[in-house]
């Protein structure tokens, strides 16, 4: 005659289903691992897998608080590079090296080399600086970079050669990627870097657009209208 209470027993598919369901379950009730090994054979294997399980998950979030800590550490470098550059054009004495000290600062501070600012007007005092490009046609002169113009959103990732070309010059060769910001009337600026994986699609570009808005007011300030 069969126990009536082994038939309510769960098998051993459903046992199984259920700790795969909670793998976290053994490892919440010590005890019940201590009963079991003391009882089956085969378990210490079980709870050998399961806790390797656990050390894993462990293991893996303290890999993601500690990238999320580098990223704080970055983001907060970052915003202090922008804070000093603009705290350096307000400081500028002359509305030209308000404008020489914002680019000249963004290849120092930022580790970016070459750097170009394409105008379409000639700002005061600037035309002799080795990273500006004046084109007074404007856009209409320059259907290579139409895309990278259209709108207000920073480009980010690789161009082509003759894009390079038109916007680094002979140091094109250089660049294996790039950050275009568009400043609206103005021109563009162009970020390069040696670094493949510097600039890449997919990016923030909230400390672009802090940038692009630092040149802006630096060029607002050599036009008279700041």
């Amino acid at each position: 005659m069969s126990d009536p209470l082994l038939a309510e027993l769960p098998d051993a598919a459903a046992v199984a289903a259920f700790l795969e369901r909670h793998p976290g379950f053994l490892a919440e009730h010590p005890e019940l691992v201590a009963r079991l090994e003391a009882g089956a054979p085969g378990v210490a294997s079980l709870t050998a897998h399961q806790l390797k399980r656990l050390r894993e998950r462990n293991a893996e979030l303290e890999r993601r608080q500690l990238e999320l800590v580098r990223l704080a550490a970055d983001n907060e470098r970052l915003m202090q590079r922008v804070h000093a550059l603009n705290v350096a054009m307000l400081r500028s004495a002359t509305p030209a090296l308000a404008v020489h000290g914002v680019i000249e600062a963004l290849g120092r501070d930022f580790g970016l080399d070459p750097v170009r600012l394409l105008l379409f007007q000639a700002a005061h005092d600037l035309s002799s600086a080795p990273w500006l490009d004046i084109e007074p046609a404007g856009r209409l002169a320059l259907p290579e970079l139409a895309g990278l113009l259209a709108g207000d959103e920073p480009f980010v990732g690789r161009l082509g050669p003759a894009r390079l070309e038109r916007l680094f010059g002979e140091q094109a060769a250089q660049v294996r990627s790039v950050a275009v910001l568009p400043l609206g009337e103005d021109g563009l600026l162009a970020l390069g870097s040696g670094d493949a994986g510097h600039f890449q699609p997919g990016m923030g570009t909230l400390f672009l657009k802090m940038i692009a808005a630092t040149v802006g007011a630096a060029l607002a300030r050599a036009r008279g209208t700041l």
